[in-house]
């Protein structure tokens, strides 16, 4: 089976960074596209960026500047280096990826568990 597990998360003063990691791990796929959402208590999960197999980048316009996003397809693994961090990005951050799978052509999308980012002022 196919899972996606995210690290990184804790608590960080306003104007500090943090950076999350979300590994997917098992075997016959490709990732296609992975990508960052978060969901703050009381509002809608909102896209933050998402990378493609070519590596390009879409952020959304509140963090654009301050986070980047990338992948190391060796090790199926997505990165978020959130910089500049406000009080307003405190959330649950979710991992996504599509996945391929190898020997079928199909695509399945899965989600991590989440990871919480504090940021107090």
């Amino acid at each position: 089976q196919v899972q996606l597990v995210e690290s990184g998360g804790g608590l960080v003063q306003a104007g500090g960074s943090l950076g999350l990691s979300c590994a997917a791990s098992g075997s016959g796929f490709s990732i296609n596209t992975m990508g960052w959402y978060r969901q703050a208590p009381g509002k809608q999960r909102e896209l933050v960026a998402i990378i493609t197999d070519g590596r390009s980048a879409n952020y959304a316009d509140s963090v654009k500047g301050r986070f980047t996003i990338s992948r190391d397809n060796a090790k199926n693994t997505v990165y978020l280096q959130m910089n500049s961090l406000k009080p307003e990005d405190t959330a649950i951050y979710y991992c996504n990826a599509l996945l391929r799978r190898t020997w079928y052509g199909t695509y399945e999308a899965y989600w991590g568990q989440g990871t919480q980012v504090t940021v107090s002022s």
